[in-house]
């Protein structure tokens, strides 16, 4: 055991510092993992954290080699952020060229999420792609984590975790944005870490856009009905329910998280308590690079 794990043991998670804080865990035996999420609501592990570990644990037991390509995961049951997430990873499949891992994540003997992931080996083949909408860059946008911020740095036990990272919200009516499908709201928003990740560990790249993802994925499903909370500067004519019910991801291109990535995302159904969300991240040269898609729990109840 080195002193870094028996401090943490007898003290907690450390102090969050950077990014790759948000992503670390720590290898217990063979397949199992052990790591601490911070709270993305009250009282509730941010699940984009969770699903961001999970795949760390199953690409921990691969050669480098082999890069995640696609992810699925459920969310059962709200993860606690004061207490250790274990992860056990089964290893399903070892192919010549692709490989395939499910992780169960568990706390208090109880699943809270389970996540499967493909790997393969790089191969040659034709490009094709779309292009990117031609939106204003993230530079002369405002960061809307700035009062967090602030309120963090007064009080460093509020720290969210999400200090760590960079996000710019376009305006519904910036030069650039395609026209709105009736019935299918959309939003369009710039991401990265704030702090550098290694460039030559693809697996760390893919990991920290697996939590990138979950940031404002869920709550174009409800944008029907309000603007995501970064973005209200007055309480919702209605309650909102929401959380996250799936999250898949497809990886098509090298990337870098700490780069500036657009995420196109629109909502094309909300029925039966459900919303669905797709969405597409594109690079500074407008390569796609990654496509998303989540389902969550949306339930409206109006204030009385």
């Amino acid at each position: 055991m080195t002193d870094e794990t028996a401090r943490e043991q007898q003290d907690g998670p450390p102090a969050l510092r950077s990014f790759l804080d948000l992503l670390r865990i720590e290898e217990l035996d063979k397949n199992l993992f052990r790591g601490s999420c911070h709270a993305g609501a009250p009282l509730r592990a941010f699940g984009g954290q969770v699903a961001a570990q999970a795949l760390t644990a199953g690409g921990r037991t691969l050669d480098t080699e082999r890069a995640v390509h696609s992810l699925h995961g459920y969310f059962l049951r709200p993860g606690d952020p004061t207490r250790p997430i274990v992860y056990e990873v089964e290893r399903i499949r070892d192919g010549v060229s692709y490989a395939t891992r499910r992780v169960t994540a568990v706390q208090r003997g109880e699943v809270i999420f389970t996540l499967s992931a493909s790997f393969k080996r790089g191969e040659e083949s034709t490009d094709r792609r779309p292009t990117m909408p031609p939106v204003p860059g993230p530079e002369e946008l405002p960061n809307p984590f700035q009062a967090r911020e602030e309120a963090e740095e007064a009080d460093p036990s509020s720290a969210s975790g999400f200090h760590s990272l960079d996000i710019r919200f376009l305006p519904d009516d910036a030069p650039g944005i395609p026209p709105e499908i009736p019935g299918v709201p959309q939003q369009f928003v710039w991401l990265r870490s704030r702090s550098p990740l290694p460039p030559d560990d693809q697996l760390l790249q893919v990991c920290a856009l697996t939590y990138l993802s979950d940031l404002t994925l869920a709550s174009t499903t409800a944008l029907h009905l309000q603007r995501p909370r970064l973005q209200r500067t007055e309480p919702p004519a209605t309650t909102v329910t929401l959380a996250s019910l799936d999250h898949a991801m497809w990886f098509h291109r090298p990337f870098r998280a700490d780069q500036w990535l657009l995420f196109a995302q629109r909502s094309p159904s909300a029925a039966d308590g459900r919303g669905l969300a797709l969405g597409e991240f594109y690079d500074r040269d407008g390569v796609l690079v990654a496509s998303a898609v989540q389902e969550t729990l949306l339930r409206e109840r109006h204030r009385t």
